[in-house]
């Protein structure tokens, strides 16, 4: 009995040995990570950075007329602090005069020579025509000696007839020519004296343009609120030394804080999933303990590229549904956009996904021993993958690979 144990013993241990070495390339070895298929909603997030701003604004502009009295663009030579709290009617910005001081004493100077020419015109004018008059009435009085004449000659030779005769016609014909001449004389009067005035009008009509421009120049607050600078193309925003032109004389803004929009850009990969009243969450850099919904009211149909970035990204809007005496322009937002939802479905992270030969696979357990099962998957965000196929709620797959994937058995659907 005593040898039979001592065969026994032996044998035992190497039956024991051959199958922990036959089934050591399937064991579920403990320093490998599992994690449990979950049931649930599964979202498609796009997160995006943006800038806080007022849905509705009104803007502090510049001067209307710049175009209108041959200024392209002009420099803020003062500005207010961003964040001022202004009045209707206070004090915002000053803009340089020099071009337009310039261009204003040249008007002057041109409106003084017209002027001195419109009065010269119009005295030579007067003198001119005041002069053809008194000829009018000196040839209408010989007219009517030359008609006496004739009358007295009734009792003359034929020859002194004959003599008033021509002298009364040669008097008519004086004084008809001299008649028209001074019709010309005045219409010439007139339409010089148009030109000249034209001219005055137009160089004062300049001046007076200009004027009122120039009374722009010291910009107001057109209501109350809080001084928001605007930004450039670039990004850059407004300040001292900035150009207004005439395309676009926004200096500042004057936000409604009621209604708050994050204004982001998504890149050219992912606008594909973005729309508009998609559902978002945004979370503001500065408090990042608060979290505001909102949804998405413009998407941009032409990208654009930005500062500092190398592919194309799309303007979208962002509107904050909450209200809050933090949000304040200008400052940074995470934001989470929500693309899709799908309700009451299985996943798993994305690391758990296989691929061999187009087949999608799992390493899970399968009485002790490691399998490689075959799944169906479907769309996956940043982190998970749906499950269609394969996987039941709450079993456990391998995140990494447990071992070289031929060394376990593929367990088809």
């Amino acid at each position: 009995m005593k040898n039979k144990k001592i065969i026994f013993l032996p044998l035992l241990v190497i039956i024991i040995g051959g199958l922990w070495y036959f089934l050591r390339s399937e064991a579920a070895g403990p320093e490998q990570i599992k994690v449990q298929v979950q049931r649930g909603d599964f979202q498609v997030n796009v997160f995006t950075s943006g800038e806080l701003e007022a849905k509705h604004s009104e803007n502090i502009q510049g001067p209307s007329g710049l175009r209108t009295v041959g200024l392209w663009n002009v420099q803020i030579s003062e500005l207010i602090p961003e964040g001022s709290i202004v009045k209707e009617g206070d004090w915002v910005a000053t803009l340089d005069r020099t071009e337009i001081s310039n261009r204003l004493k040249d008007l002057e100077t041109d409106l003084e020579r017209l002027l001195t020419t419109h009065t010269q015109t119009r005295l030579d004018t007067t003198m001119d025509l005041r002069n053809a008059r008194n000829d009018l009435v000196n040839l209408e009085y010989n007219l009517e000696e030359a008609r006496i004449a004739l009358d007295q000659s009734s009792f003359e030779p034929p020859a002194a007839i004959r003599q008033a005769e021509i002298n009364l016609d040669k008097a008519q014909r004086a004084f008809d020519q001299a008649t028209h001449n001074y019709e010309l004389r005045l219409e010439q009067a007139r339409a010089r004296m148009q030109e000249v005035t034209a001219s005055l009008n137009q160089v004062q009509r300049r001046y007076d343009n200009m004027m009122a421009v120039l009374d722009e120049f010291t910009i107001t607050a057109p209501r109350s609120g809080m001084v928001i600078y605007r930004r450039n193309w670039d990004g850059s925003k407004v300040n001292v030394g900035s150009q207004i032109s005439t395309w676009d004389n926004t200096v500042a803004t004057l936000p409604d804080f009621s209604i708050m929009m994050s204004r982001t850009y998504v890149n050219e990969v992912d606008i594909s999933k973005v729309a508009v009243n998609q559902q978002a969450e945004v979370v503001v850099d500065a408090f990042p303990q608060k979290r505001f919904t909102g949804k998405v009211t413009e998407v941009a149909n032409i990208g654009e590229q930005r500062p500092n970035q190398d592919s194309r990204v799309f303007e979208v809007k962002i509107q904050i549904n909450e209200y809050d005496t933090i949000l304040r322009p200008a400052m940074t937002t995470k934001n989470t956009i929500i693309t899709h939802v799908e309700k009451d479905v299985l996943f798993v992270p994305i690391e758990a996904i296989h691929i061999n030969d187009s087949v999608n696979f799992v390493f899970k357990d399968v009485q002790n021993r490691i399998v490689r099962q075959e799944v169906v998957t479907g769309i996956r965000n940043e982190n998970q993958i749906i499950i269609r196929e394969g996987l039941q709620e709450g079993e456990s797959v391998y995140l990494s690979i447990p071992g070289p994937p031929e060394d376990f058995r593929m367990v088809n659907l």
